[in-house]
């Protein structure tokens, strides 16, 4: 008798550490076994000593979970690199714009009128509104017509983003040869 309660009792403590766990395959059919189910079975690891049960679905949700935020991030990254790929040719497009101006109109432009602003390698000012870079390029050459147009100005020395600058509104000074400054916000220059 001592020795079968023994070897019960041995046999009780090898399940006990063991653990035991419950599979169900698709059709709800349960099976328990002391090793882990296979990969067509939900599997439930069940802790003799404490009663408490732990899923493996859990964890392959929370994997799931990691792996999406991994994957969404990843994502996120490279429409942020594609939408600044496409601001930097923007502005370069209008920089071209603008050189092309300027070699054509020597007799009302300085060589030095528009000089590009280069994504990488911004002033301060410009730094604080990169996302509108193009605008700011095209805004720039257009201060500098509006300014000519004015008759005031016979040629454009320089054209810049000014200090006045807000969020709101972009405010552009232009040099002219004569010494007169024009400033000009953006809501004058688009009207």
């Amino acid at each position: 008798m001592r020795f079968t309660l023994l070897i019960l009792g041995s046999l009780f403590s090898v399940c006990t550490f063991a653990g035991v766990y419950k599979c169900t395959d698709v059709n709800g059919k349960t099976n328990y076994q002391s090793k882990p189910c296979d990969q067509q079975h939900k599997t439930v690891q069940i802790n003799v000593k404490t009663g408490t049960t732990n899923s493996s679905d859990g964890l392959d949700h929370e994997k799931l979970a990691l792996e999406q935020k991994k994957q969404d991030e990843k994502l996120e990254q490279e429409q942020l690199l594609k939408k600044q790929n496409q601001l930097k040719q923007d502005a370069m497009s209008e920089s071209a714009k603008n050189q092309f101006l300027i070699k054509n109109n020597p007799d009302k432009f300085s060589a030095f009128a528009i000089p590009p602003y280069v994504f990488d390698q911004l002033p301060n000012l410009v730094k604080n509104f990169q996302s509108r870079l193009p605008d700011i390029e095209r805004l720039r050459r257009q201060a500098a017509e509006k300014a000519l147009a004015s008759g005031l100005c016979t040629r454009v020395e320089g054209s810049e983003l000014d200090g006045k600058s807000t969020k709101k509104t972009l405010v552009f000074s232009v040099d002219c040869s004569s010494g007169k400054i024009f400033y000009f916000t953006e809501q004058e220059i688009i009207r």
